[in-house]
């Protein structure tokens, strides 16, 4: 089996992720220490017999933009804080009511960044068919001053992921037409039910016909980063908060560099309140009736000119609709500070006008529908939801004492959420019919013609989120009413507003 989670899985059924992830975490350790090592798949070569340190990576000719684009975006954050909240003090250490990310721990000798798990994502194939989409390589950072194994360990990780995008099929591949994508989600689905571990698993996996062949320097597509910029613990003039800063590097292999880019689908909510022009352009965009049917399925691909290059994501942000969150303000009656891209009737109209042309949506049947979905797009307002913190893969903790038997799940309730409709989209696939790669709001997983969810925490069950409906059905919002709760469950919303969480009825 390749995954082990004792809390991926829908009742008593097999792990969710299965056949779309590689978590099973003696395979990662393996995998880590020789052909995965993050000085073989950047460079492409043995650098030294010993693991790459944060010191040695980032001092390395393709990673150095990078480093020099999260120095400058560590001083605009402090800045912005400084500007914003003049009474809260920021720095490194328990002294500061911001506690910030110590940037020294990217130039240690004592830190590294280790492989915690390879992930599936042909589900984004709608972005780029001829490679097939995309496998992921996620590395956490940790201490390395610390015991790794035995009885004495202890979990060295620290707040800062790496992910490694790659082509699922490589451009030599995609020109010859072999593997086919039907063959290489074959592959991926047939280590659903392999029963091996450790080296065995690794030797497997990276095969000439395995479902990791593809993992190669040529490969690469970028680096996505993300990591806990700053904490602020609760106090008597503030509740808990962290801040979580992400951002993407393409890959250009004229140079030879990782370059910052815009993230893809990540509004750039400030440019747009401030410039009325740039404001006009995105909403004549965004509302035509095809584009709103992308935006609707969960595949539109926004132009890069209204786009961020970071993208700073706070926690926990709660149901109730705030600045916190990346597309607060863009929609009427948010924010009375500024002038909103979109009106209500904007909205109603656009729908209407979708209606008219025959367009079928799925998940944006009203303006809060809309609103909602404008914030899960974008990578920050995904992240806040249903995430483990700022993370929706925190990763397998293969250094633990007894990793089999750790507690720790290596992904969020979004993620696991996730992994039916992605395991329809290889199943598709491999069949070779056309996938289907809509999604549900990052709240609410697609159930995809499976009961698998159903009942659970992903899905209508303890702890999934819901809506609190009301007995006249025309007082109830159409993008939501579906969001029930499994028998014996009552949806139990927050103040100020019908979302909430399934719990046990108290009536």
């Amino acid at each position: 089996m390749l995954a082990f989670a004792p809390l991926a899985h829908a009742g008593d059924s097999a792990p969710l992720e299965r056949g779309a992830a590689v978590t099973e975490p003696y395979a990662l350790r393996e995998l880590d220490r020789a052909t995965f090592g993050l000085n073989r798949v950047i460079v492409g070569e043995r650098i030294n017999e010993t693991p790459l340190t944060a010191a040695e990576l980032f001092a390395l000719p393709p990673m150095v933009p990078l480093r020099k684009a999260l120095d400058a975006e560590f001083d605009r954050y402090i800045e912005q804080h400084k500007a914003t909240l003049p009474d809260e003090s920021i720095g490194v250490g328990s002294s500061f009511t911001f506690q910030l990310f110590d940037r020294a721990v990217l130039d240690s000798k004592d830190t590294r960044f280790v492989l915690a798990g390879a992930v599936n994502r042909m589900d984004r194939a709608f972005v780029d068919p001829a490679h097939c989409g995309e496998v992921r390589l996620l590395y956490r950072l940790i201490r390395t001053n610390q015991p790794e194994t035995g009885e004495d360990a202890v979990s060295p990780r620290l707040p800062m992921t790496l992910n490694l995008v790659f082509k699922a099929r490589g451009d030599e591949a995609a020109r010859s037409g072999t593997p086919s994508c039907a063959e290489i989600a074959k592959r991926w689905l047939d280590t659903a039910d392999i029963a091996l571990t450790g080296s065995d698993l690794a030797a497997k996996l990276t095969a000439a016909d395995g479902p990791l062949a593809s993992i190669r320097p040529e490969n690469i597509l970028r680096i996505e980063t993300n990591l806990q910029i700053a904490h602020a613990p609760k106090s008597a003039v503030r509740d808990f908060r962290t801040d979580y800063m992400m951002k993407v590097f393409d890959y250009h292999a004229e140079t030879g560099t990782f370059e910052e880019a815009v993230m893809e689908d990540q509004i750039d909510r400030d440019r747009l309140l401030a410039d009325a022009d740039l404001a006009r352009a995105f909403k004549s965009w965004l509302l035509q009736p095809d584009h709103l049917a992308e935006l609707d399925r969960g595949t539109v691909l926004i132009p890069d000119q209204f786009l961020a290059k970071v993208a700073v994501a706070p926690t926990p942000v709660g149901f109730v609709n705030s600045a916190l969150q990346p597309a607060f303000g863009l929609v009427q009656g948010e924010d009375t500070a500024h002038a909103p891209v979109f009106s209500d009737t904007d909205v109603v109209g656009a729908l209407e006008q979708a209606a008219a042309k025959g367009v079928q949506l799925q998940n944006i049947r009203s303006v809060a529908g809309f609103e909602r979905r404008l914030n899960d797009i974008s990578c920050g307002g995904c992240h806040q939801t249903r995430g483990i913190g700022g993370f929706h893969f925190p990763g397998v903790d293969w250094m633990a004492a007894k990793p089999s038997n750790t507690t720790t799940v290596p992904g969020s309730p979004h993620f696991f959420g996730d992994q039916v409709r992605r395991r329809d989209i290889l199943t598709a696939f491999s069949e070779g019919r056309e996938p289907d790669f809509s999604r549900g709001f990052s709240s609410r997983p697609q159930e995809r013609g499976s009961q698998e969810l159903a009942g659970t925490v992903y899905n209508d069950g303890w702890g999934g989120h819901c809506y609190v409906k009301r007995p006249d059905e025309a007082e109830n919002d159409k993008s939501f009413s579906p969001w029930t709760c499994a028998s014996g469950l009552s949806c139990q919303a927050s103040a100020n507003t019908r979302m909430g969480m399934c719990f046990i009825s108290t009536r």
